[in-house]
């Protein structure tokens, strides 16, 4: 009986990776060649005569109600000049960002052919780490000031569990985000159940977009750490939600306890220190996962179409309590 359970188990998993190996060697056949724009370093290097031509180059990012003289500070001012120093140190040479960007549309390409590829737009901005990628029609924007590293001096007045999420590595996860929200149609309600499946459709197109090394951590943007105790804890967090009543709930307070970005997870209990934000997320994430692997007939377009609720009810979720 042991030698057949292992033997079924070994089938499986040679079935997964070989369904894994062919999906990949069809993604390498999609030819996508992106043309990258370096706007920062054609604005920063310019000189103040030269700022006609500048935005002559790239009217998109000059409002016409913006005077001229706005940017010719910008291009003196010595802050400015400091973070573009600091952005050119890490990232003068974009070649191998641009590679893996690539690779990424190739996935995008694969799972959703009609997508038109972008072209690259590299950017300074203003810190806006809620518009870190903007990934819309024909451009993709990456600010890269917000990719020197979550230790880095820039990054003092940030708190940590922002800050943890501007490191390099993140620049991918960003982009499939960016994406992710262009084409999944918005919760059809306000409960909970419905943004923890939206959130979950979201990192479960992160599994299939990005490739092999990157962890659950990062698709996320949790710390190892923090993954670690979601796993060991999932069993009391989907019990608290369930006991509470929380699923169907349309309370608006339950996004702030667990959906949006915080520091922590807000359960009102001795834990919640200890605990990420954004804890219902993951647990959506869980509940996609296991709905797309007991019902492995169901294509990535038809799981972004379905409803929380069938999605819910056909998943098997079920997490065990750890003994």
């Amino acid at each position: 009986m042991k030698n057949t359970f292992f033997i079924i188990l070994f089938s499986v998993l040679l079935f997964s990776c070989d369904k894994k190996s062919k999906v990949e060697k069809a993604v390498e056949e999609i030819p996508v060649e992106m043309k990258l724009i370096r706007f920062e370093q054609a604005f920063f290097e310019a000189k103040p005569s030269d700022l006609q031509s500048v935005k002559a180059q790239y009217p998109e990012f000059f409002p016409a109600e913006t005077p001229d003289q706005v940017w010719l500070e910008k291009m003196q001012n010595p802050q400015w000049r400091e973070l573009y120093g600091e952005v050119e140190k890490k990232y003068k040479n974009f070649n191998s960002k641009q590679t893996e960007i690539e690779e990424l549309f190739k996935h995008i390409k694969y799972y959703f052919p009609t997508i038109k590829t972008p072209n690259i737009y590299t950017v300074i901005g203003e810190m806006d780490y809620n518009n870190k990628v903007i990934y819309a029609n024909d451009k993709l924007l990456i600010a890269l000031e917000l990719y020197l590293g979550g230790k880095h001096r820039f990054y003092a007045e940030f708190p940590e569990y922002i800050a943890q999420n501007f490191e390099e590595r993140q620049m991918l996860p960003d982009i499939a985000n960016s994406f992710s929200t262009g084409i999944l149609p918005a919760p059809t309600d306000k409960t909970l159940l419905s943004q923890m499946m939206y959130f979950g459709k979201e990192l479960y197109l992160k599994d299939l977009l990005l490739s092999d090394d990157y962890t659950d951590a990062e698709k996320i943007g949790y710390t190892p750490k923090q993954i670690s105790w979601s796993k060991e804890n999932e069993y009391f967090i989907w019990m608290n939600f369930v006991e509470n009543k929380y699923l169907y709930s349309s309370n608006s307070k339950l996004a702030t306890q667990f959906i949006n970005l915080a520091p922590f997870s807000k359960f009102y209990l001795e834990i919640d220190n200890e605990s990420p934000g954004r804890i219902g997320q993951w647990i959506g994430w869980q509940i996609v996962r296991s709905f797309m692997e007991n019902n492995p007939k169901v294509t990535v377009q038809q799981l972004i179409k379905m409803d929380a609720n069938s999605i819910f009810e056909q998943s098997k979720y079920k997490p065990k309590k750890n003994e």
